[in-house]
């Protein structure tokens, strides 16, 4: 009986270099669930209304960007075979979310920031290093990130016109889904981060929402 390919180093490398293409060339990403707004119906709004929710759908859609990058950096040097199967599924996971906000966007007739490729290769570069550190690391930093998406989500769901049922409904799924990513990467054994530690990414996630809002 043949046992399971043992990749190495170089075949992770080039596995990631295919993922970070299918990341930030748009229309790569394919989603392997429906998107939560598939069926719901757009309804008309006002110029500024669009913009305004093409703004929060181009952040998230950033987000998720960053999300693959962290995810497939910490695969990258992840120490056990068992954590690097959890990065490389909830990076699988995540592709649903990158693809529903790319869809939205499209229908906005707005377009993903300019900026994701170098978000990416910030967010990859994190992740890669909280992996070289300890799988315990990595781990929780997926829970701390995820707390954050978590916050960001809630605000823009606060933000949303009621009548625009589309966005909430991706955004509602994404925020159970991110949840769930936090909550199995703490069970995994991810350490809790300290404040200051929460603090520092608060202010970069902030910088990054700011900067992606229009472009």
């Amino acid at each position: 009986m043949n046992s399971p390919r043992q990749y190495s180093f170089l075949d992770r490398l080039l596995t990631q270099a295919d993922q970070s293409l299918r990341t930030l060339v748009p229309g790569a990403a394919q989603a392997s669930r429906p998107s939560p707004a598939q069926h719901l119906a757009n309804v008309p709004m006002d110029a500024v209304e669009r913009q305004h929710i093409a703004g929060l759908m181009r952040i998230n859609h950033t987000g998720e960007v960053c999300a693959q990058a962290l995810y497939q950096g910490q695969a990258l040097t992840a120490k056990l075979p068992d954590v690097r199967a959890k990065m490389e599924h909830a990076a699988a996971e995540e592709i649903d979310h990158l693809a529903w906000c790319e869809q939205r966007l499209e229908e906005l007739n707005s377009q993903p920031s300019v900026l994701n490729p170098l978000f990416y290769g910030l967010s990859f570069g994190m992740g890669a290093v909280a992996g070289m550190i300890s799988d315990r690391v990595s781990l929780g930093f997926v829970a701390a990130t995820e707390q954050l998406v978590e916050r960001h989500l809630d605000d823009h769901l606060t933000q949303l016109p009621e009548e625009d049922i589309k966005s909430r409904a991706i955004l509602e799924q994404m925020r159970i889904d991110e949840i769930e990513h936090g909550s199995q990467a703490l069970e995994a054994g991810g350490m809790i981060f300290p404040e200051p530690v929460k603090a520092a990414m608060t202010l970069l996630s902030g910088f990054m929402t700011k900067a992606t809002y229009k472009i």
